[in-house]
């Protein structure tokens, strides 16, 4: 099996990779991006939580010195990098999507086209997704599926796993793929009705969201002036996280209105480079049609004088 990274090209572009350059793959999944840095020259530090990955990882690292292994989450980044001695980088890339290998594992329980156990575990430790649906109450799984999946039909769905779990628990993906389809009257707008359940119970397993904000502030500490952050992201939780994050750290406030003066702007320390965001083309669709919901994010770490003398809406210089 092989991993398609998406936005590839957009993203090494982001990154400006030079030889020597030292660049975090923060989710080094099936090792695309490491790849690539490693190809531009760069050395490459990967990351990942998920054991298999790890593995992975260890092999590539087998193969080159130019490139590190660390096995845990991103979420302490700078706490892995400081073990090895590491403490200034001049790019942090993360993917945050599934790498193909952990969707086509059926025994990891990501996939609702695949039989298998209720896990969604990407540590391989702690309660799995079967644990969750047999023991929280019907109003806080209705809470994760409406928060963390933006499940219009929480509520229903809930409540159907609360009734089923008296009889036996749910502890097989297609059971909860079937219930759910049953629930809410089968296929919507060409997407199978459990997407958004089984989103929300791996972003709850793993604390996805709650890690990604601990990344993004350990990649912001470990980023040397002009470093690049760039951030591909799946769903709009991700992405709206990572545009908040973004804009506080470039200095632009929110929430101010006619009615309430505009808070002191803080020092900025990110610049967002280009576009926005940048979404994947008709072609990259096509040849990868998991690709269609990727959003990539870029960001440039400022010097301390740039911050205080530079005006919102600057763009990054290669």
């Amino acid at each position: 099996m092989t991993h398609v990274p998406v936005l590839l090209n957009e993203t090494l572009a982001a990154l400006a990779p030079r030889p020597g350059r030292l660049v975090v793959d923060a989710t080094f999944g099936g090792g695309g991006y490491s790849r690539a840095l490693l190809d531009a020259g760069c050395r490459v530090i990967g990351i990942d939580r998920d054991p298999e990955a790890v593995a992975r990882g260890r092999e590539l690292a087998a193969t080159t010195s130019r490139f590190t292994m660390l096995a845990g989450s991103f979420g302490a980044l700078d706490r892995l990098l400081a073990g090895i001695g590491v403490t200034a980088v001049e790019g942090v890339v993360f993917d945050l999507g599934l790498s193909s290998f952990q969707l086509g594992a059926a025994d990891r329980g990501f996939a609702f086209t695949r039989d298998g156990p209720l896990d969604m575990r990407m540590e391989r430790r702690g309660p799995t997704a079967a644990e969750l649906l047999a023991r929280l109450d019907e109003r806080e799984l209705a809470r994760i599926f409406r928060d963390y999946g933006e499940e219009p039909a929480a509520r229903r769905i809930a409540r159907a796993i609360v009734a089923r779990r008296r009889d036996r628990p749910l502890t097989r993906t297609t059971e909860l793929a079937e219930l759910i389809a049953r629930v809410t009257g089968g296929r919507h707008h060409h997407r199978h009705p459990a997407t958004r359940t089984f989103q929300a119970l791996r972003i709850a397993v793993n604390d996805e969201l709650g890690e990604l904000e601990r990344g993004l502030e350990a990649a912001l500490g470990v980023l040397v002036p002009g470093g690049r952050l760039a951030v591909v992201s799946f769903h709009s939780l991700e992405d709206r996280l990572v545009k908040r994050f973004i804009d506080r750290h470039a200095g632009r406030s929110a929430g101010a209105s006619r009615h309430r003066p505009e808070p002191p702007r803080r020092r900025a320390l990110l610049a967002p480079c280009g576009r926005r965001v940048i979404r994947p083309g008709a072609e990259e669709i096509a040849r990868n049609p998991r690709a269609r919901s990727a959003r990539l994010r870029v960001a440039r770490r400022l010097a301390p004088e740039e911050g205080e003398t530079e005006p919102a809406g600057w763009r990054c210089a290669a």
